[in-house]
């Protein structure tokens, strides 16, 4: 390269290219969807710190997937191109990881319920939860590191709402061999890995659930993983559509609505589908109002 070369140290986000009225009547559904998904969460975790009822694994483990939905939702907001690329893609890995415990925790629950308090004691699911959130500071750190290494010295502009991954990448005007086989290997690892595993353990549990002789022992034992597995299919068959279907090298406007599900409509439905398909978590929020109605 020439010495008179520009380096581009900041970023411009190309965001979605609608007309100005619809980018208003946006704004105010965002935001709207965004304060839900926030009380939404914050009430599942209240209600699983206040209610001795749901202090188990299943619910440990679902309060650590609120967390990290309060705070991928809220990653969407800062614009620091370093903070916003580290943090969404921590949220990412670590939000795979935490459904593939989830699952392990629910294939414990129904394929070995005799075993389930000896094998899923508190040690084991808090090194469990500790695991996803150390994965994905991890990845996030490799991915960072490898960024600021790169030259950027082209356009400044990210056709994105945020700083996607593959789209920064775009703008590197240097060989990104390594980074694209990094990428690579943590998509084996994040996202086709546990998918896999997930898959497996829903397998194990789908064949223990048919076994079961009454029909009332197989729709219970279906009521415990049938959450899971909704969160489960939204956010990995989201990704395999805006990932894999389409083209991720020019995204369009259908693909970054589709990439809203992660920082916004995710943690939005994630606690809907909890709520309303999970009966502990519905008596919970009633014994909630009657003890509020009392003071």
């Amino acid at each position: 390269m020439g010495g008179n070369q520009t380096w581009v140290t900041e970023f411009l986000l190309v965001g979605f290219q609608l007309r100005r009225e619809m980018e208003v009547l946006l704004f105010w559904i965002f935001s709207l969807i965004y304060v839900f998904s926030l009380l939404a969460n914050g009430m599942i975790l209240g209600l699983i710190c206040l209610d001795p009822r749901l202090h188990t694994p299943m619910y440990f483990f679902l309060s650590h997937l609120s967390v990290i939905d309060i705070s991928y939702a809220s990653n969407s907001v800062p614009k620091m191109l370093a903070t916003l690329t580290f943090l969404y893609i921590a949220f990412a890995g670590a939000e795979c990881m935490i459904l593939v415990v989830m699952s392990y925790d629910r294939y414990v629950a129904i394929c070995h319920p005799l075993h389930y308090t000896a094998t899923m004691s508190w040690t084991v699911c808090i090194t469990l939860a500790i695991l996803p959130w150390s994965c994905g500071l991890i990845l996030a750190t490799v991915i960072a590191i490898l960024l600021l290494r790169l030259p950027f010295c082209g356009p400044r502009e990210v056709n994105h709402f945020f700083c996607e991954l593959l789209s920064v990448l775009k703008l590197v005007c240097a060989d990104t061999w390594i980074s694209q086989m990094v990428i690579l290997a943590a998509s084996v690892f994040f996202f086709i890995g546990p998918l896999c595993l997930m898959l497996v353990s829903y397998v194990h549990i789908l064949w223990a659930i048919l076994r079961i002789q009454s029909r009332e022992g197989r729709r219970k034992a279906f009521s415990t993983c049938s959450s899971h597995f909704c969160v489960v299919g939204l956010f990995f068959g989201i990704a395999i559509v805006v990932y894999m279907v389409s083209d991720s090298n020019q995204p369009g406007e259908p693909q970054k609505f589709l990439s809203l599900f992660y920082g916004l409509f995710n943690p939005m439905l994630n606690p809907l589908i909890y709520s309303l398909r999970n009966a502990q978590v519905k008596s919970a929020f009633h014994r909630a109002l009657q003890r509020k109605r009392a003071i």
